[in-house]
Parts: structure tokens; C-alpha cells; sequence
């Protein structure tokens, strides 16, 4: 049973593989046409069906009856099975890159709404900053008024003899204590601001966090990120050439399969009825049985009354009658012969 199957083994794998390559294509390019027809998907993914298996119809043709075909038809089928490729092509690339554009989109999305974080905080920062410029000059005024009382407020002037006179001032001690309450309550204002502040940054930080730590997105771009950074080019161009790439494979690999899967099961039908002229690898294993020699047998020695009576059907005077009588002799013997 094995000895039957195992030619039959590559040949099958290289038209599974054919279906499958196929298949794909197929299916990426159908798709691909429907979304670029959205407004008649249903009649544009039947059409392209059909074009699937006429393509692959129209390879298996060419490669059976190119001999047979006429040159007209041969040049037709030609630049059909081509255009078709072409259709293919531009099918898988418009599902691939409405793929790569849903993506692109939901990531631009995410980097829009980090962006807006990031200029919030930022404007945070800028006000945390003018807090803290009016912080530090009303810190500097406290520092001057609680230096001004810690030394008291003294006054100094001339009698009328010429005697200088110095003596406190008590109202402005009490201006400079109302100044130092005033700074004070400032200060501590403005202190309270820039807590306040700095937990609307902290906030804004850890949604940003979270953005980018739960960002799947970003793991699935990131290779391309990562070649963009290393290029020097946009991800766009990038995916452009890795589009290209892929068409110019994906549907040519498939009709050349099924023109191997053609070739391999014609090899089977030309060899199956006479093995010796396969490969030598093809009778590996393969149980040989001895041919027996052919021995021919040699006839017995015919007696000389035999020979005589043959010698005598050979001469032409023999009667009619006698020549009768010696073949009858002769068929009792069974040795008669035709004369």
C-alpha cells in the first residue's frame, strides 16, 4: 500500500500548499475589493470569486494545453491570468492597508490624547512656576519685615538746643506687624495653591502612565517604530514597502504552485506504468524478487521413419491418395504440421 501512495505524497503537498496560498489570496483580495466597493460589497464579492477559480483554472489550462492552443487564445489567456494577478495584488493590498489604517488611526488617537494630557500639565507647570516666583517675593518681604521688628522701629530727631533725640515708633510697629500678617496669609496661600498644583500634575502624570502601560496599540506598531527610528523614515512609507513586498509574492507563489502540482501529477501519469523510468529514489525499499532464467526446451530426436515420411510429403510426384495416408500416419504420432 505505501509503495502506492509514496509517489503521490510531494504531488498532494504542493497542491495542498497551492489551495491554501490560494486561498488566502483570495480571501485578502475579496475582502480588500469589498471595502473599496463598500456600496456593493455582496455583487463585488461574488464577482471576485468567481475570478479566484477562473485564475487558477486559466493556469492549470496553460500549463495542460499550451501545445494545443491556439495563439489567439494562448496570448488572451495570457494577458487574462496576468490581469487577474494585478486585481489579486490590488485587492490584498487594500485589505492590508485599511488594516494597518484602523491601527494607525486608534494609535494616533492614543498619541492625540497624550499630547492634549501633556499640554495640560504643562500649563499646570507654567502657573506652578508663576506661584512660585510670587511665592519667593513675598517670602522676601517677610524676611524683611521680621528683620525690621526684630531690630523695633526707632525714630531719631533734633531739639531746638541741637540735642539729638531717638525714641520708638510705635505706629509703625504696628504697620509693619499688620504688613508681616498680610505676607504671611499671602505666603501661605500661595502654598496651598502649588500643593494643589502639583496633585493636578501628579494626576495628569499617572493617566499618561496608564495611557502608555495599557496601550496594546503601541506593542503592535512598535516594530515599526522601531524601523522608522532606525531609517530615518515614516511608518507610512515603511508599511507602504512591506505592502509591495508582500502582493508581488503572494499571489504569483500561488499560481506557480498549482503549475507545479500540474507538473508533479503529470509526472505521475507519465511514469506510473512503467517505474524503472522514475528516479532511483522512488525504488528505495522496494522488495525485488529474483526473475527465474528462461529455459527453452529442446524437442525430442524424431526417428528416421518419421523423417522419411516427411521427406516424402516434400517430393512432388507423391499421389494424392499416399500423401494422406502418411499425414494421417504422422497425426496418430502428433506430429502433423501444416504443408
Amino acid at each position: 500500500m505505501l509503495k502506492k501512495i509514496k509517489p503521490y505524497i510531494l504531488p498532494v503537498i504542493i497542491a495542498l500548499s497551492a489551495l491554501s496560498v490560494s486561498a488566502s489570496a483570495a480571501f485578502y483580495s475579496i475582502t480588500g475589493l469589498s471595502k473599496l466597493f463598500a456600496g456593493a460589497s455582496l455583487a463585488v464579492i461574488i464577482m471576485a470569486s468567481s475570478l479566484e477559480v477562473a485564475k487558477l483554472v486559466i493556469a492549470s489550462l496553460l500549463y495542460q494545453y499550451w501545445d494545443k492552443l491556439n495563439m489567439l487564445l494562448k496570448v488572451y489567456l495570457t494577458i487574462a491570468i496576468t490581469v487577474l494577478i494585478l486585481i489579486t495584488s490590488a485587492g490584498i493590498y487594500g485589505f492590508l492597508s485599511s488594516a494597518y489604517q484602523d491601527t494607525a488611526n486608534k494609535s494616533s488617537i492614543i498619541d492625540q490624547h497624550v499630547l492634549a494630557l501633556e499640554t495640560k500639565k504643562q500649563s499646570y507647570i507654567d502657573i506652578k512656576n508663576g506661584y512660585l516666583k510670587d511665592k519667593e517675593s513675598v517670602s522676601k518681604s517677610t524676611s524683611e519685615l521680621r528683620s525690621a521688628l526684630s531690630k523695633g522701629t526707632i525714630l531719631q530727631s533734633v531739639d531746638r538746643k541741637g540735642n539729638l533725640i531717638t525714641q520708638e515708633s510705635k505706629g509703625n510697629r504696628k504697620a509693619f506687624e499688620k504688613q508681616l500678617g498680610t505676607s504671611t496669609q499671602t505666603e501661605d496661600k500661595l502654598n496651598s495653591k502649588i500643593d494643589i498644583i502639583n496633585d493636578s500634575i501628579f494626576s495628569i502624570e499617572s493617566k499618561i502612565l496608564d495611557i502608555k502601560t495599557n496601550n496594546t496599540i503601541a506593542s503592535e506598531l512598535g516594530p515599526l517604530k522601531y524601523l522608522a527610528n532606525l531609517t530615518g523614515y515614516s511608518m507610512d512609507k515603511i508599511i507602504n514597502w512591506l505592502l509591495l513586498i508582500i502582493i508581488f509574492v503572494f499571489d504569483p507563489l500561488a499560481i506557480s504552485l498549482v503549475i507545479a502540482a500540474n507538473f508533479a501529477f503529470n509526472q505521475i501519469e507519465k511514469y506510473g506504468d512503467d517505474i524503472s523510468d522514475w528516479d532511483d529514489t522512488l525504488l528505495d525499499g522496494l522488495d525485488e524478487e529474483p526473475i527465474p532464467d528462461i529455459v527453452e526446451e529442446t524437442p525430442p530426436a524424431e526417428s528416421p521413419e518419421i523423417l522419411k515420411m516427411r521427406e516424402m510429403l516434400n517430393r512432388p510426384d507423391i499421389s494424392g491418395y499416399r500423401k494422406n495416408r502418411i499425414i494421417q500416419q504422422l497425426s496418430s504420432e502428433n506430429l502433423t504440421k501444416e504443408y
